[in-house]
Order: structure tokens, then sequence, then C-alpha cells
């Protein structure tokens, strides 16, 4: 296939997936499941026919609402449509081919941790774990090499592990959710450890400036406010793996 189909390809796809992580999002945490039964609206309850479900062109067509009840659509949907086809488009641009499909696993198992995360401050194992067994897989075929890898995946975890565990003892409370390490272990996995300190410190600027924002807008921040650091570093490990395969 030409390269110029790649992303056009994978950001389509992208957008798809997108669409189902949005209502992953939703509903999860609620203990609703988002593979059980037709897609419907969240609040008159009415199955959504194929046409409805358009990633994009539906939403800006029915102007951002339901058509039977007016109610507006969940903001979640068209952004992480918009997010999917974002991450499909540049993995398919960066490496068109196999490798660019990769690419676009890793960002949107990466895209449906930071929703979940974001939602509810949870990143679930069943994801974390994918994440990290496609690193594993991934390594079998792409750079970097297993050594850097697996020092990644130990490094990651080991780290925010450390982190977690010394501020638990010292402010007698958590500090870090158990999902963190897991997850920087698994973005380890996929990157190696040379790209570890890159992902944490585009994570840390990244809080810093949703932190600024959140203070401009007139809401408080103290020392117990928290932000979801999964999303944060989901956000920082899909730029570093553009990087990475790009040099």
């Amino acid at each position: 296939m030409a390269d110029l189909y790649w992303p056009i390809l994978l950001g389509i796809l992208g957008a798809v997936f997108g669409s189902f992580i949005a209502t992953v999002a939703i509903r999860w945490p609620q203990g609703r499941s988002a593979l059980q039964g037709r897609s419907a609206c969240d609040g008159c309850g009415k199955a959504l026919a194929a046409h409805e479900l358009i990633p994009l062109v539906s939403f800006v067509l029915q102007r951002g609402q339901c058509r039977a009840c007016g109610q507006r659509i969940h903001p979640a949907h068209p952004a992480t449509e918009v997010a999917g086809l974002a991450i499909g488009t540049a993995a398919g641009l960066v490496a068109p081919g196999w490798e660019g499909v990769a690419g676009a696993v890793f960002g949107l198992l990466l895209l449906a941790l930071a929703a979940l995360d974001l939602a509810a401050f949870w990143l679930p194992n069943v994801l974390t774990g994918a994440l990290a067994v496609t690193g594993v897989v991934d390594g079998i075929f792409f750079e970097p090499g297993w050594i850097d890898r697996i020092l990644g995946g130990l490094i990651g975890f080991g780290l925010l592990y450390l982190v977690a565990f010394t501020y638990r003892h010292v402010r007698k409370r958590e500090g870090l959710g158990g999902g963190d390490p897991k997850l920087f272990g698994a973005i380890g996995l996929w990157l190696g450890a040379s790209m570890l300190a890159p992902v944490l410190l585009g994570a840390s600027v990244t809080g810093l400036a949703v932190a600024l924002a959140m203070k401009l807008s007139g809401r408080e921040i103290g020392m117990t406010s928290r932000l979801p650091l999964g999303t944060l570093l989901a956000i920082a490990a899909f730029p570093a793996w553009l990087y990475s395969v790009g040099v």
C-alpha cells in the first residue's frame, strides 16, 4: 500500500476506536458495559442508527445533540474521536506500514487509559496489562532493543512505586494510585529506558500547565489537589514514540 494511504486509513480507524473509547470511559466507571446492547443516547436511551454513529460527522450534522430528546452529546465523544484521529494519522505519517499500525495501537491504548484516569482516577489492570503485553510483542519486530525495553519496564515501574511507597510512609496517606507505576512500566516496555526521563518531564510540564490554567480560571489549587498522573504520562508518551521513530 502506498505511504499516502497509511495515515488516512489509520486516522479513520483511530476516530472509530476513539468513539468506542469515549463510550468505555463514560460507562465503565459506572459499572455499565460498553459491549452489550446497541449504542444509545445517554439521556433518553434511544437506540442510535448507523448514520448517527459516524465519528465527528454525526456530531456536526446533529449539532452536538440527540435528535430525539435534544440533550447535548457528552463532549468526551468528539474530543476522544479527534484524539483518535490525530493518533492514527500521526502514526501513519511518521511510520507508514506495520510499525505505524503498532504505534497507533500504542497511542489508542494510551488514549483509553488517559480517558479513564481523567474520568474516574482509574487505570484498569486489564488495560495496563494489554499495554505491557503489546510492548513486548512490538519488541519482537521493532526498535528499541530488548535490553532497553526490559530496563524501561523495570525502571518505570520501580521508580513510581518507590515514590508512592515513600510518600505513603512519610505523609501517611496515598499520593499515587496503584496503576501509575504499572502504566509507567508498560510505557517503558514500549519506549525503553532511554525515553523515560523525557516522558516524565513532559508529564510534569503538562501537569504544571494544567495547574496554572486552573489557577488562572479561579479554581483553588492546594497541596491536596489531585491531577490524574496517568493521563499526564499518556499524553507525554505518544509524542515520545513519534519522536523515537521519526529520528
